[in-house]
């Protein structure tokens, strides 16, 4: 089914006046808006560096995401049982988000830290999972300077491909390299690249299917200053 992003018109209300002067280079009728809470400030990530999986926009589904159900299934489900409500972490870890519909839940001593990972996720980091085919999420980024990056992902299990656009327009396709253990088993690699034509406030959609947990993604820029290409010359 298409979605209402992939012709980079979006239906919804213009923004206050307060805020378009700070989203100027976000589509117009974009009326989605970054994460913030109590413990998270309202600043979009800044590309070069991380994007959280779970931090994605506010705005509900059809604007900041797209999920098969309605039920944030770790969250809002199997955090509430006892055995999932880890000492470590607490009531905000385990219930992130819990209102919507995008599947949250956290890294955990016992499921994920109890094992060997070829690369271990911190303790009570938030991940998507219970991911289904033709699920998406946005995020407002502000792109420091326009170019070329590398993407790394921190995620776990199958070796399924991931799309990303950027203000709508298709950026980046990506295979995600090596098959981990399980949903439970991690691995931190580059995935692909992905070009920002421009610099300022962008948006991100990442899409992506069944099959995967994903914690984060972190952008680094492509070094092609001269000097750079020179020592890549044999």
């Amino acid at each position: 089914m298409p979605l209402p992003f992939a012709s980079s018109r979006f239906a919804g209300v213009a923004l206050l006046s307060s805020t378009l002067a700070a989203f100027a280079e976000v589509p117009s009728d974009y009326t989605g808006r970054p994460f913030s809470d109590p413990f998270h400030k309202a600043d979009p990530p800044v590309i070069p560096g991380l994007v959280q999986c779970a931090l994605f926009d506010l705005g509900g589904e059809g604007v900041a995401y797209h999920d098969t159900d309605a039920l944030n299934n770790g969250s809002g489900k199997l955090n509430r049982e006892s055995g999932h409500q880890r000492a470590h972490a607490g009531d905000y870890v385990w219930h992130f988000r819990e209102g919507e519909g995008v599947d949250l839940s956290f890294v955990k001593d016992w499921a994920d830290l109890n094992h060997t990972n070829r690369v271990a996720p911190p303790i009570n980091q938030h991940y998507i999972g219970w991911t289904e085919d033709g699920e998406w999420c946005r995020y407002t980024v502000r792109v420091e300077r326009a170019g070329t990056y590398r993407i790394r992902a921190l995620y776990a299990y199958q070796t399924n491909r991931v799309e990303f656009e950027v203000n709508g327009r298709p950026a980046a396709s990506c295979r995600l390299p090596v098959a981990t253990a399980s949903y439970h088993h991690w691995n931190l690699a580059e995935i692909g690249t992905i070009s920002f034509p421009e610099a300022g406030l962008q948006v991100l959609t990442f899409r992506y299917g069944k099959g995967n947990n994903f914690a984060w993604f972190e952008f680094v820029p492509v070094d092609t200053s001269p000097s750079a290409v020179r020592r890549k010359e044999p």
